[in-house]
């Protein structure tokens, strides 16, 4: 229990780092193209992370890590920031954040397909009605519709979800540092090229706020967020630490308040209060971890 309660304390950390992408992205594809947000932000991190696996001298990975690492790259590097630049270019943060909430529940299912993570019923009943909750608040919050942007944002969820299990089941054997770090590095060549081929020179004269929020993009929400979020999760296991996931939406919202004056309703509170308690009672679950693959 004292890993777990340890895994998920340093993986909230990372949760409440990832809180703020929303509404920073916002501010951010209010100048810059979401592909070029989406290929910048990540050559960015990916330089920093170069410069981090040279100082500390890191093991080159061997041939079925690198494929791993492929795998988490499509997902947290390509898959998830661009169809999120994509949504916030139309729709607000704080909804956008709430559809986000099912993320634990494609981390969980992706953590037990893989990597023989075994949640008790008891469990599985609490991340469903955690998600469930979460996708009710983005219905009843659209007038009872789904706007275009769910949709992208649902597929967001799913690569990222499986992204997460990866990049969590390979902390478990090497570094969470190295793991976000190679995969950054690995997927440097793309981003490279899709930067240069996305930029356009007004981008020279934007405002302070706007690189401002480029830089948290590129330093906090793609690289040294997931310092702690791997970390997390490679302590206190995928599937109960996935759960600190179901706090996000409400963090998001907060922060959406305060960056891009959003408001905060009172269905808003009702349900932040419902998902914490999933989260409560998801933690006193028993999950039977399975060996690191």
């Amino acid at each position: 229990m004292k890993n777990e309660t340890k895994g998920m304390l340093i993986g909230f950390i990372g949760i409440f780092i990832f809180s703020l992408t929303l509404p920073v992205t916002k501010i951010t594809v209010e100048s810059l193209n979401p592909y070029f947000l989406c290929f910048a932000r990540a050559l960015l991190a990916g330089i920093l992370a170069g410069g981090y696996l040279i100082y500390t001298k890191a093991p080159i990975p061997d041939a079925k890590q690198i494929r791993q690492f492929a795998i988490v790259a499509l997902g947290v590097v390509f898959i998830f920031p661009l169809f999120i630049n994509i949504a916030m270019t139309t729709g607000e943060a704080s909804h956008a954040g709430v559809i986000l909430g099912i993320m634990p529940l494609a981390t969980v299912v992706a953590g037990v397909l893989l990597f023989q993570e075994r949640p008790s019923l008891g469990f599985w009943i609490s991340a469903l009605t955690g998600c469930f909750l979460v996708c009710t608040y983005a219905y009843l919050n659209s007038e009872g519709r789904f706007r275009y942007t769910d949709f992208l944002l649902l597929i967001a969820c799913a690569a990222n979800g499986i992204a997460y299990a990866i990049g969590g089941n390979l902390s478990r054997t090497m570094n969470a540092k190295q793991v976000i770090s190679w995969t950054l590095v690995l997927s440097l060549p793309i981003n490279f090229i899709g930067s240069v081929f996305t930029f356009q020179e007004s981008y020279l004269v934007a405002s302070a706020s706007i690189w401002i929020s480029f830089l948290y993009l590129g330093i906090f929400s793609m690289f040294i967020g997931f310092f702690f979020w791997y970390g997390g999760m490679a302590i206190g296991g995928i599937s109960r630490v996935s759960q600190v996931q179901l706090l996000q939406p409400f963090c998001t919202l907060l922060a959406s308040a305060i960056l891009v004056s959003e408001p905060i309703t009172l269905m808003n509170i009702l349900f932040a209060g419902l998902v914490i308690t999933t989260v409560m009672i998801g933690r006193q679950m028993l999950v039977r971890r399975g060996p690191a693959v």
